[in-house]
């Protein structure tokens, strides 16, 4: 049996292990990039890229510290609003309908308050500087264009070539398009840039990941266990609002599994970073094609094949943030099985934690009683069946489901609450996304 990092016996409740944890931003949005970037391997490493060659970019056109901060978180997160596989694709091809995934993604940053003023960067990344200087120039941020500009820049590149031997004839392409889309000063400055080839080679190593924080020191991004929930959260829309079909799934889990870990006797910290481990439970999904996604019907073998991974990119995604391994654990443990038949690690018994427990109880609930837009969700008593099967087949944990059963409408109700609130921000966000 493979062995996790670290032992996870059943969590000794009330030893409150994160009372005081503090969480770098920085690092947690680098999970969100990586996740997003698993889509498809064409387009692997994107985000990264991008961030970086602006952040050059910008350091020699001589860009404040705090505007280089914005312009590496902006790069990070620029293409959000592409929410399929296909979306992401097309924007290696051509810019034309770019606006639209600009637009969306500037919207869902606009949820969060300490990333609001970085969502104009985001909006006008796709905007010609010909085009911003005739209409709305005072509209689009300087750090806008820098994004832009390595945004193309980046696309450019064939990864089955070698890097060096591209660099002149990606310079020269960009500079045949000064004054038209880009800015023609941030054009010297690229070229600038161009010339050292420790950029180019950079962009191409293979541990970019590795790079990016010794990059900047982001010693102002720390955040508390309120504005970590507040992140996540976003977090969760971000992972969700890809389809009507899963637009509040991860908000009814994040609610259920915080309840039941206060009925399980955990500390009052414990049950927030269940919330936390809840919001991001799913974050592998965004690996995961949408059509495999939105299928009404049962998966065929390859489409639940790719289904099983997403749990293990949850894992692997969130492994790399220091002192989140307890709440990683609750998070992506959530298909295992006390019988072992569960995935990815086909864990056993004593060596999945009680919190991993109530999330496989939460996502499993939450499932089965959410309305979907191909059925509605179950009622109390089939629910109820479903759940003691499950705790009857050791697949999930008796305990927790007898707590499920026990306090059923209470649960119930806390997540149509959540999923309520969920859904009225999904209809806002649709609303504005449209305008």
């Amino acid at each position: 049996m493979m062995k996790i990092a670290g032992r996870h016996p059943i969590y000794e409740k009330g030893t409150d292990p994160m009372r005081k944890m503090k969480i770098n931003m920085f690092d947690l949005i680098l999970c969100l990039t990586n996740a997003a970037d698993l889509v498809s391997p064409e387009i692997a490493n994107h985000h990264k890229q991008v961030a970086y060659l602006a952040f050059r970019i910008g350091e020699e056109f001589g860009l404040s510290s705090e505007q280089k901060k914005d312009i590496l978180m902006a790069g990070l997160l620029h293409d959000i609003g592409a929410f399929s596989v296909r979306e992401r694709l097309d924007l290696f091809e051509y810019e034309e309908n770019a606006h639209e995934h600009a637009d969306t993604g500037a919207n869902i940053i606009r949820l969060f308050p300490p990333l609001a003023h970085i969502a104009d960067i985001i909006k006008y990344h796709h905007t010609p500087w010909n085009r911003v200087k005739e209409t709305a120039q005072h509209q689009a941020p300087l750090s806008s264009h820098i994004l832009h500009l390595a945004d193309r820049a980046v696309v450019m590149i064939n990864k089955k070539q070698d890097i060096l031997g591209q660099a002149d004839g990606i310079c020269t392409s960009i500079s045949s398009q000064s004054g038209e889309n880009f800015m023609p000063e941030l054009i010297d400055a690229f070229r600038n840039v161009s010339k050292r080839e420790y950029v180019w080679l950079d962009l191409m190593y293979a541990s970019l990941l590795n790079i990016m924080p010794h990059v900047m020191i982001f010693d102002s991004m720390e955040m508390d266990m309120d504005g970590l929930i507040d992140l996540t959260r976003l977090f969760a829309q971000i992972i969700d609002f890809r389809s009507p079909f899963t637009a509040n799934h991860s908000s009814g889990v994040a609610a259920s599994a915080e309840r039941l870990a206060e009925l399980a006797g955990f500390s009052p910290n414990e049950c927030r970073m269940m919330k936390v481990a809840g919001y991001l439970h799913d974050l592998g999904k965004i690996a995961v094609m949408n059509d495999v996604l939105e299928k009404p019907g049962r998966l065929d073998e390859a489409e639940y094949s790719i289904i099983r991974s997403h749990t293990f990119y949850t894992y692997r995604t969130l492994e790399n943030i220091q002192d989140f391994e307890t709440i990683n654990l609750w998070a992506s443990l959530h298909h295992e099985r006390l019988d072992g038949s569960g995935y990815p690690f086909h864990l056993t018994g004593e060596n999945i934690p009680l919190g991993s427990r109530i999330m496989a109880v939460a996502d499993v609930f939450t499932a089965i009683t959410e309305d979907r837009p191909y059925r509605r969700g179950m009622k109390r008593e089939d629910a109820k069946e479903v759940l003691s099967n499950m705790a009857a087949e050791n697949a999930l944990c008796s305990y927790v489901v007898s707590l499920m059963e026990q306090h059923f409408d209470e649960i119930n109700a806390v997540r149509l609450s959540a999923q309520a609130q969920s859904s009225g921000d999904y209809a806002d966000f649709i609303s504005r996304d449209k305008l």
